[in-house]
């Protein structure tokens, strides 16, 4: 056994939150020790969003040759050569890799220890051979996807987003289980690419998302050519090679689907395992770390943060407990996580984005709310580039306080952050409304759908008679 290593703070899990913790720490001046048992990057770079939009940019481009004819372009079918978008999305992580590589935080001074960590006690980990003892650690190894109890899905062959990018051959109909954000982001883009795509869902697809908008990409993946089966229970799966059945139940009907290949998206569970976090003192269950709003676990010498903790599971919230941690570790300051605020984007065509409450949950919580609306139709950009599906739609408390935002439509993960400044900062409505935007522009959707707000106001009989008034004054 090597010498015990004495650090300032030690991560464990060289992802999105380990990373940024580490490289902040460093370059602040403190002594940093940073534990990987895999690939620098974590989910986000080898398995998560890098890859699969990677792949989604492909799909989309062989989608959009087939709209071409609108705009009096005449393309053939598109030839999709697999191995090749394949070898695309493998070089786009190549090209963002050394950004997270070995190499570049030795550089920044971190020291990096590719192995297993876990802890042997309160105060210390064990990591290759070697004892790290450090004033503070955190705990950032990320998540996994959830392989649902299916009778027979340990006899057949599967993929999850770990290994879907590893495919050299477009399958010929890919069965998805899961029609949360990562089965629909796949399975359209498959089915851009050529696929026959059938998606199975629990419950509803993207349940999580405003089902006004919901509805709306529901019609477009249907008129694609997707299958959904929505509401349908998958009680069993079999088949080996390319010629997989699952069969599934629906309003206590069974049938039985045929496919090529099976892409297992039905959600994520915290990296948990082989940790020793009994040893150092440190609460969990199956939801993940246990953590207060400053990120301290049960013992409050080591931090969690990322996917591990379970709630919200995107890489933009890794960045923020990263700064959390980094304020409460290194400087002693009682930051606290902030989730009022915190957007997602499915990145379907077109994209799904929110932010804040939903109308659901603004009723609950205020009673009463306004709720603005304005279709991507009635926006001259969207027209010019026959695009108009989806709508922006505004949540505001009665005082015209804005408490969330959903988007629907092309680029509304660009389109969002505006509605993220204002509902983390408590903006009202005029705010988003008074605001000069460039013309033609998506963005102007939103300006109109709070400009809606004072529409009955501005047009009412009020108004008619005050100008009528003035108007004797000549």
């Amino acid at each position: 056994m090597a010498d015990c290593i004495d650090t300032d703070i030690c991560i464990i899990g060289a992802g999105s939150a380990g990373l940024s913790i580490a490289a902040g720490a460093s370059q602040m001046g403190a002594d940093t020790t940073l534990i990987e048992s895999g690939k620098m990057g974590g989910d986000c770079l080898n398995s998560g969003c890098v890859p699969s939009k990677a792949l989604l940019a492909a799909g989309k481009l062989a989608g959009a040759g087939r709209r071409a004819a609108a705009f009096g372009i005449a393309y053939g079918p598109p030839e999709i050569d697999f191995q090749a978008v394949h070898d695309h999305v493998q070089g786009v992580i190549a090209a963002i890799a050394p950004n997270d590589s070995v190499e570049r935080f030795t550089g920044l001074g971190v020291r990096v220890i590719q192995a297993t960590g876990r802890f042997v006690a309160p105060d210390e980990v064990e990591a290759g051979g070697q004892r790290i003892k450090a004033r503070r650690f955190v705990v950032a190894t990320g998540s996994s996807p959830f392989l649902p109890p299916i009778p027979g899905l340990d006899s057949v062959p599967f993929l999850t987003n770990e290994t879907v990018f590893d495919l050299t051959v477009l399958p010929r109909h890919l069965i998805v289980v899961g029609g949360g954000p990562i089965g629909c982001e796949l399975g359209q883009a498959f089915r851009h690419l050529g696929s026959r795509v059938s998606v199975l869902e629990m419950a509803q697809i993207m349940p999580k998302d405003d089902p006004e908008l919901v509805d709306i990409l529901r019609q477009r993946f249907l008129a694609e050519g997707l299958a959904l089966f929505e509401q349908s229970k998958v009680v069993a799966v079999a088949g080996s090679g390319d010629s997989l059945k699952v069969t599934l139940e629906r309003a206590g009907v069974r049938e039985e689907i045929e496919g090529s290949h099976l892409l297992v998206a039905a959600g994520r569970r915290p990296n948990l395992k082989g940790l020793g976090l009994e040893a150092a003192g440190v609460a969990y269950d199956g939801g993940g770390v246990t953590v207060d709003r400053r990120l301290r676990t049960s013992n409050k010498k080591i931090f969690a943060a990322g996917d591990v903790c379970g709630g919200y599971q995107f890489t933009h919230m890794a960045g923020h407990h990263a700064g959390i941690v980094i304020r409460n570790a290194l400087f002693r300051l009682p930051a606290k996580v902030e989730d009022k605020a915190v957007p997602w984007v499915t990145y379907t065509a077109p994209e799904l984005a929110h932010v804040g409450l939903d109308e659901t949950a603004a009723r609950a919580r205020h009673g009463t709310i306004r709720v603005l609306r304005w279709p991507f139709s009635e926006n001259d950009r969207a027209q010019a580039e026959r695009d108009t599906d989806g709508l922006v739609k505004v949540i505001t408390d009665a005082r015209g306080k804005v408490l969330g935002a959903s988007i629907l439509g092309t680029a509304a993960g660009e389109s969002i952050h505006a509605w993220i400044l204002a509902v983390a900062k408590g903006l009202k409505i005029g705010d988003m409304a008074g605001y000069i935007a460039p013309y033609p522009t998506r963005g102007e959707a939103g300006k109109r759908a709070a400009g809606s707000y004072y529409t009955e106001k501005l047009f009412g009989e009020g108004t008619k008679r005050l100008v009528r008034f003035l108007a004797r004054f000549g």
